[in-house]
């Protein structure tokens, strides 16, 4: 059954208050609370001096009061200390400006100097408490990414990437090959020579740039495997996550996720919906609820990042602190979201944080309590959903859909390296197709290129941008149904045009050559026409020949009546990326052509999904909804009238 815990901070409240508020968690429902990720000062104010007395204390308390401890490795906030005696640690960024001390995440992934310490502070908090009885869980650093921290260009991240450099392609020879060096006269002749690519006149080579990404993203590999390995001297079976942020691709989330136990990640729909690329007529519309799908996308690419297991380690209580805006969610989004992610996999919900903060950065981020530790709107939310839980037979696990989307980490880093058009944006891709499926019924997985393909009926690949001969043979194979977006297969590994011309190795499931692509502005006129409908084509369109069938094709004052869709048994081609109303009727006919089953009962603003033996839909409008359901159904939570931003649980046939 879902399970329930916040995060923690006894350092920034007197100590006198943290048994009561240990005793008010367990009496609200909670079973989990996480600690520690910024303490690394406190428990050694000296290098080589620890300061246990308080943080021990702490985890007695918590312990003592009935809670499961997820204890972090506090990484995410080196010491004044350390930067003072190692100012080489600090991270650089792109304009070669250095990052200062003075708030969080101020260090560099490829300092072999900070390495040094991270594992030395990891075994020092694991030979501390990795037998703890009171500590259920561990947590490695705290949110890679943020605040744009993978990619450094610092003097130690220059010198490891160019000893990446030279274990990947062994010769200088093959490197000036593959980066096409012989343009613009760029040849290098030792490793020594190579560069960071930032601060040049014009942009790099995109093989230099794609394989810094590549780079950087295994250096977060390379730091969270090292604090990994070294707790694993000391906590056993305890499990281990790191806390991903979700929409963020600058590293290869998979890669991470098969050193640690379970998957998590912190989700803050608010600052999502504010920081998307929709038009404001449509965040108007969606202030106080934010992107319906967004939580559900990250919920199911976590649980697969996860292995299938995933918990949500920061849910948004209410208004946060670091968006351009941040706006209340509505009275019951709380729940809504809590109910959201254990629909979708999720087994453990954390909320961030227990009491609204008097002082320092985030004090305007609200909490469970507000400051004065009265009930904030949150902890009325959590308490409702403590009870219905108890309403609840076990739902088992969250089954496989039978849709697939594949997220490509390296085709995302390729698309930022060459995306053609300002306004081309691969996240956008993914949650329009996400989203849309949502909306029609389906439930969806978010899945690697490298996942397991038996059972699904249809494989979505909006922008598998990076050909990929194992992917595609392995597509053939299965006995999905797959839908191949623009740009697929169009780049080799180092970056250049495919050989056949793209879509490349695609091309064992679609004959088709794309001769020309072009990225197009906001006002452009070009539409699409199919199934008796047209649409606009939105920023990127191709010029192809094919054989196949010909499903729709382009109404344009330019090569007007080119193919646009084109199909045969196996698979469906797009030449363009649209939106709206043209791809939910793309997507259908996707549906039907595959067979795929639908929950029944959608309506605007309604989500409908399953959790083994349970089903939940999600009222994400101010309207009441009125849902049918058979009259063998067992309603458990909530009623068929669904209420504003409301939520209902039920099964169609009692629970054996």
């Amino acid at each position: 059954m879902l399970e329930l815990g916040t995060c923690y901070y006894p350092e920034q409240w007197p100590e006198g208050i943290w048994t009561d508020d240990a005793c008010q968690m367990v009496r609200l429902g909670l079973k989990w609370v996480r600690i520690a990720e910024f303490s690394w000062v406190l428990v050694e104010p000296e290098e080589g001096k620890f300061n246990w007395g308080w943080l021990d204390r702490a985890v007695n308390v918590l312990g003592q009061a009935g809670l499961e401890v997820v204890m972090c490795t506090p990484t995410a906030a080196p010491p004044r200390w350390l930067i003072d005696k190692h100012p080489e640690i600090l991270p650089v960024n792109e304009d070669g400006v250095i990052r200062k001390f003075g708030a969080r995440r101020h260090y560099c992934f490829s300092s072999p100097v900070y390495l040094e310490y991270v594992t030395g502070i990891a075994e020092a908090f694991a030979q501390r408490y990795g037998q703890n009885p009171y500590i259920k869980a561990w947590q490695i650093d705290n949110e890679y990414g943020d605040h744009d921290t993978i990619h450094s260009y610092s003097p130690a991240a220059q010198a490891a990437f160019c000893a990446w450099l030279q274990r990947r392609y062994d010769s200088i020879g093959k490197l000036n090959e593959a980066w096409g060096t012989c343009f613009w006269g760029m040849q290098y002749s030792t490793f020594s020579q190579i560069e960071l690519p930032n601060n040049l006149v014009e942009e790099p080579s995109p093989t230099h740039l794609l394989d810094y990404y590549r780079f950087s993203s295994d250096q977060v590999v390379k730091f969270n495997r090292a604090q990994v390995d070294t707790l694993r001297k000391y906590v056993g079976t305890t499990p281990v996550t790191h806390n991903f942020m979700g929409h963020n691709t600058d590293y290869d989330h998979y890669a991470v996720g098969v050193d640690i136990d379970f998957a998590s990640w912190d989700s803050y729909p608010m600052g999502a919906l504010v920081n998307s690329p929709k038009e404001d007529t449509e965040k108007a519309s969606l202030l106080r609820v934010g992107l319906p799908d967004q939580p559900a996308f990250n919920h199911d690419l976590y649980r697969h990042v996860g292995q299938g297991k995933a918990w949500v380690m920061e849910q948004q209580p209410g208004p946060v602190n670091w968006a351009m805006h941040n706006q209340s969610p509505q009275d019951g989004m709380i729940r809504l979201w809590t109910w959201l992610a254990y629909a979708h996999g999720i087994d453990v919900v954390c909320y961030f944080r227990w009491r609204q903060l008097k002082f320092a950065q985030e004090q305007f981020h609200t909490g469970l309590l507000l400051p004065n530790s009265e009930p904030d709107q949150a902890f009325l939310e959590i308490a409702q959903v403590v009870k219905e839980c108890k309403l609840l037979p076990e739902a088992g696990e969250r089954q496989k859909a039978q849709v697939a989307l594949v997220l490509d980490y390296p085709s995302r880093w390729a698309a930022h390296t060459l995306p053609q058009g300002s306004d081309y944006c691969s996240a956008k891709a993914a949650m329009d197709w996400y989203a849309t499926l949502s909306r029609l019924g389906a439930d969806v997985d978010i899945i690697g290129p490298h996942a397991d393909f038996s059972n699904y009926k249809l494989i979505i690949l909006p922008d598998i941008i990076i050909d990929n001969p194992g992917l595609a043979s392995r597509l053939s194979e299965a006995t999905a149904k797959v839908f191949l977006g623009p740009r697929s297969g169009s780049k080799t590994e180092h970056m250049h045009v495919s050989e056949p011309l793209p879509p490349g190795s695609f091309k064992e499931l679609i004959d088709l050559d794309v001769v020309r692509v072009e990225s197009l502005p906001p006002y452009n006129q070009d539409q699409i026409f199919f199934e008796g409908k047209q649409g606009k084509v939105t920023n990127w369109r191709e010029s192809i020949k094919t054989s196949e069938e010909i499903l729709g094709h382009f109404k344009s004052d330019y090569r007007d009546g080119h193919p646009a869709l084109v199909a045969n048994q196996k698979c469906v081609y797009a030449a363009a990326h649209v939106d709206g109303s043209l791809l939910e009727k793309v997507a259908a006919h996707l549906v039907k052509w595959s067979e795929v089953e639908l929950h029944e009962g959608l309506q605007e603003g309604l989500r409908i999904t399953r959790r083994g033996q349970l089903k939940f839909a999600f009222n994400f409008t101010n309207e009441t909804k009125c849902l049918k359901l058979p009259e063998a159904a067992i309603i458990y939570v909530g009623a068929e009238q669904i209420p504003s931003f409301g939520v209902v649980i039920w099964s169609d046939s009692p629970v054996g």
